[in-house]
Order: structure tokens, then sequence, then C-alpha cells
């Protein structure tokens, strides 16, 4: 039977801050991980590179490699000197894009913003909800050659330490600029890892969807369904839909690497009655317990906050209490939590 869990309050719990990850690991494949049965609840914990023995030969290992752009920009109006952050969360047209301004109210219409030596202006030209402002740039150049220099990598805000490397907030095979966060949980992932899961024959198959606003957004409604999600870019080749129908013709797994891979999945898988079809566009999907999953059979994901879109999405899948279970034993072994912490592996 469906479970029926609507109130924010039926998926939060008790995180100690101590457990908050702000660096990642030395290596990306020793962090921990815990291996959970969605049926039965049962957890065993391992490490990440342990996963090659929860992969099949015949399975597809399905990855999100959308990237990072060092999205958060430091600038100051020039009428008033006033300093400004913004941060860029999607590109709209050209050179408009929707971001979010601190402080947003010193930001009207028209409001013009310089950036760095002056070679990127901005003007606001549109104003959205919750601090979003659509910006349009001027520059000349290559707006991404000077968004890597002027630009730093947008931690989340409950990461307080430094990141000295910025490529560790990259996935090793993240390849199309776009998103506004990682798609962390494929941040464990080494090449080497990785070869090791085609030599055993098993699928390595890319998408690309792009991390956006929601990610910075809380829950804030008590009723979970009064939640409106907001819209990302996906892609799926053409190439990669046929490799994992073949996957599934022939009895594989379809393992997925991160949220952000389950959405563009389950998103087509929806849009085409269970079937996998080349495709792009955006997605606003909400996954939440009653959720009727069409493609993904097992999936690879962090530690998510607590009342988060994303945990709802793992309770989709495991069963609330079985969630909730393995967080307490997580947070009990004191595993590392979020975007640098520690992963689980969840299958059937």
């Amino acid at each position: 039977m469906a479970e029926n869990f609507t109130s924010l309050s039926d998926f939060d719990y008790e995180l100690p801050q101590e457990l908050i990850a702000q660096t990642p690991l030395k290596k990306r494949d020793g962090s921990r991980l815990l291996e959970m049965n969605a049926d039965t609840g049962e957890l065993h914990d391992r490490h990440f590179y342990d996963i090659i023995d929860y992969l099949n030969p015949g399975d597809a290992l399905v990855m999100n490699n959308s990237r990072v752009l060092p999205a958060r920009l430091y600038g100051e109006r020039p009428d008033t000197g006033g300093h400004v952050e913004v941060l860029l969360l999607r590109q709209d047209q050209d050179d408009v894009w929707e971001t979010l301004v601190k402080p947003a109210r010193k930001y009207p219409v028209g409001q013009k913003i310089t950036f760095g030596d002056g070679r990127l202006t901005a003007e606001v030209v549109e104003e959205l909800e919750h601090g979003g402002r659509m910006v349009k740039f001027h520059y000349d150049g290559i707006f991404l050659e000077i968004l890597e220099e002027l630009g730093e990598m947008p931690l989340p805000p409950y990461i307080k330490e430094k990141l000295e490397d910025q490529e560790r907030y990259q996935t090793v095979y993240s390849k199309v600029n776009g998103s506004a966060a990682a798609p962390t949980a494929g941040l464990h992932w080494t090449p080497e890892l990785l070869q090791k899961v085609a030599d055993k024959g098993i699928k390595l198959v890319e998408l690309t969807l792009h991390v956006g606003l929601g990610t910075f957004r809380p829950v804030e409604e008590d009723n979970i369904d009064d939640h409106k999600m907001h819209s990302e870019f996906y892609q799926l080749s053409e190439e990669a839909a046929q490799t994992l129908n073949e996957v599934r013709a022939n009895g594989g797994r379809i393992v997925a690497t991160g949220t952000t891979s389950i959405r563009t999945l389950e998103t087509i898988g929806a849009k085409f009655d269970g079937e996998l079809h080349a495709d792009s566009g955006w997605t606003d999907i909400f996954i939440k317990p009653g959720f009727q999953w069409h493609v993904v059979d097992a999936f690879i994901t962090n530690f998510h906050l607590p009342k988060s879109t994303l945990v709802m999405l793992v309770a989709a899948f495991t069963g609330r209490d079985n969630i909730l279970n393995a967080y307490k034993h997580a947070v009990d072994e004191k595993y590392r939590f979020f975007s640098f912490g520690d992963a689980m592996f969840i299958h059937r």
C-alpha cells in the first residue's frame, strides 16, 4: 500500500552540525558507503570503492555529465559603489540569465552592475520572486572565459571552508557547462574505479541535467503537495537511450548516479509510458512517496538535508521509515553528510 506522508515534518531528522562535511576527502572513492536494501531496510557499512561488488555485468551505470559554472560573481553598483553578489542560475537567452541577487531590494529593473575591472557589466531587466533577477550581461570576448576569470564556485551555504581545488566540486566526467551546483553523488567516482566498472561488463551511460534554482530553496509549505519544483534542463542522447533500452531488454539494471540522473530518467520514463527515448527539455518532476517508478532499479546518492525534496525522493524508493532509520544509523556511525560527505547505494 502506498505511503501517505505529506507533512514536511515527516521528512525531518536530527543532524549534529559536526557531521556536515566541510571539505572533500583526499581520495574521492575513499568515502564511506552505506549499502541499503530498499525492501527490507537492511544496512551494511562499506566504502565507496566497494561499489564494484554491487554492480553486475549487464547493468548500466548512468552519470550526469553537467559541469558547474563558476557562477558566483561579486560586483558593485557604479552609482554608489555598493557591493552585490550575483549567483547565475540558468541561461535564458543569449546573454540574459536568471540569477539570485543579494541584496535584491537595491537592484530594481534598470539597475547597472559592474564586475572586476569592468570587462563585465550587467543590467537588471526583470524582477522575480525570492530575490531573483533576470540580468543581461555586456562584455567583449567569450563569456565563459570571463566567468572562469571572475567567478567563484558556488558552494552550498552550509560549507564554510574555502575549497582549495575547484575541480573537487566537479565530477571527473563533467563536460557540459550549465549547473549552479554539483551533482554530488558523482563526486565519489574516479577514472580508475569507472574503468573497473567498465571492465566488469557494465555499460557507462551519460546524460545531462543542469542543477538549478531548486537546490538553493528550502521547502516552505507544511503540506509537501503544495510545493512547486523549479524547472531544470535535461538531455538524453539517442545513443544513450538505445544502450539503456538494450540493457533493460537483456535483464540488466539501470543504476543511477545521483538524484539528478534519477530525475532525468524518470521524467523521460513518465513521458513515454515507461520507455526511454532520446529527449531534451525542462523538468519540474517532484518525486515523493507514492511516486510510480518507471526506469531506475538502483542508485547511488549522498545524504541529504532534513526536510528537503531529495530526502522525499529517496523515501519514494525506500519507504519513509526505512530511509529515516538509515539516516539515524548514519548519524550514530558518524558518517559525513551533504555535498562533500559519504554515499549510499540503494537497491532492491
